[in-house]
Formats: C-alpha cells, sequence, structure tokens
C-alpha cells in the first residue's frame, strides 16, 4: 500500500478478528494471499496497517467486500444473520502468514 496510517495496537487487533479458512480463501495463498473477516467500518489503509503491524509483513494490496446476511428460517420463524466484510491481503513476494497457529 502506498500511504501509511497510524492506528493503535488494540485498534489493530480489532480489525484483523479471525483468518477465513475456506477452499477458496486457501487456493488465494497460492498468489500470496490472505484472507481476514474485519468490522464493517474498517477500510483498506487500516486493514493493511494493521496487518503489516501484527505480522511485521510488507502488504501490497487489499481488496474487501461486504457479504449480506442471509434471511434463514428457524422454526417456522424468519431470522437474518449479520453481515459481515472479508478482506483480502496481498502480501510481497516472499511474504507468509501461517494462519494456522495463533498471534
Amino acid at each position: 500500500m502506498t500511504k501509511a496510517i497510524k492506528i493503535s495496537k488494540e485498534r489493530m487487533y480489532d480489525i484483523v478478528r479471525i483468518p477465513v479458512i475456506t477452499e477458496k480463501a486457501t487456493l488465494g495463498s497460492e498468489h500470496n494471499q490472505v484472507t481476514f473477516k474485519v468490522p464493517l467500518d474498517a477500510s483498506k489503509l487500516e486493514v493493511a496497517a494493521a496487518v503489516e503491524g501484527i505480522f511485521g509483513v510488507k502488504v501490497t494490496a487489499v481488496n474487501t467486500l461486504r457479504q449480506k446476511g442471509k434471511t434463514k428460517r428457524f422454526r417456522g420463524r424468519l431470522g437474518q444473520r449479520s453481515d459481515m466484510k472479508k478482506a483480502y491481503v496481498t502480501l510481497a513476494a516472499g511474504q507468509t502468514i501461517d494462519v494456522a497457529t495463533g498471534v
């Protein structure tokens, strides 16, 4: 990322919530990509700064998507799952993050 912003350590750990471990997310690891669930109000610059601050890697790009919550039925009543935001973080060549281990 070209711009670097300053955020607190507390906000960094709030932004990078959990890694997404799906088939599509693991296929992204072939292209130096790691996927995280992030808050709905997190910007791309904040996500890049948080990943660089927590894991000590160089981030080249961040792509985000907002996933709307599904409408589901439970015992005949309609319910709504929460919306969520995912961030696909592309790392510089030679950089890796092991999402299987904790921080």
